[in-house]
């Protein structure tokens, strides 16, 4: 079981910057995500998502998001996700068992195969998207799942009437059970796939919207 997150703040460069951090609630998880600390298939512990300044220079952010952990006193392997958007305005949603949670930064939206690449964009928006499946999935349906969510995502943006399927530094993490009898889909239809679809789509068109629960009113599990 992923717990859910709890907010805190670090001080790097003159700013109290919020991140976000789950952890594994019992036994280790298995995940498959493109982030930059801990992405690809493996067993994770832990997950953060760290605010960054849009003036962010540096270039090894999986070193940063490492020296973020050890900070944190998080012990063995996690993922790692960095971001532009304030995390406290993390959208979640939950669908037949299935959780995700959202980080929501439009500000540089573009098409998957522009033609040419897009100029600099003046803002910089993320879209991190971070999942739990409550069923051990195989190799192949966590791959899926991530096609999945990103599908669910682009819907999202398609009907926030922007004209773009994502931003250049989009990224997801699914995370499920590492035990169990695999199951072997992940697609939109299947049994996995379809809740994750839509709740990755309810997350991302509520925070696409602005609809975000400001975070001294929620009421953590």
């Amino acid at each position: 079981m992923l717990s859910e997150p709890f907010l805190t703040t670090r001080h790097e460069d003159g700013w109290n910057i919020p991140l976000l951090v789950w952890r594994a609630a019992d036994e280790p998880l298995l995940a498959v995500g493109s982030a930059p600390l801990g992405g690809g298939i493996g067993v994770r512990r832990w997950v953060v998502n760290a605010t960054v300044p849009m003036t962010y220079h540096r270039d090894d952010p999986a070193a940063h998001l490492a020296e973020l952990a050890d900070r944190l006193g998080l012990d063995g392997p996690g993922v790692g996700l960095l971001t532009g958007v304030d995390v406290a305005e993390v959208v979640t949603r939950a669908d037949t068992g299935v959780r995700v949670w959202a980080t929501v930064g439009l500000g540089t939206p573009v098409w998957a195969a522009a033609p040419t690449p897009a100029a600099p964009a003046q803002r910089v928006g993320t879209v991190n998207i971070v999942a739990y499946v409550p069923a051990r999935l195989g190799d192949a349906a966590l791959v899926n799942a991530v096609a999945t969510a990103t599908e669910a995502k682009a819907q999202a943006i398609w009907e926030l009437g922007l004209p773009a399927t994502g931003t250049p530094t989009d990224a997801v993490t699914v995370l499920c059970p590492a035990e169990g009898e695999p199951a072997p889909y992940g697609g939109p239809r299947s049994t996995w796939g379809a809740p994750l679809a839509r709740a990755v789509h309810a997350a991302v068109l509520a925070g696409g919207a602005g609809e975000v629960v400001p975070w001294s009113d929620r009421r953590l599990a």
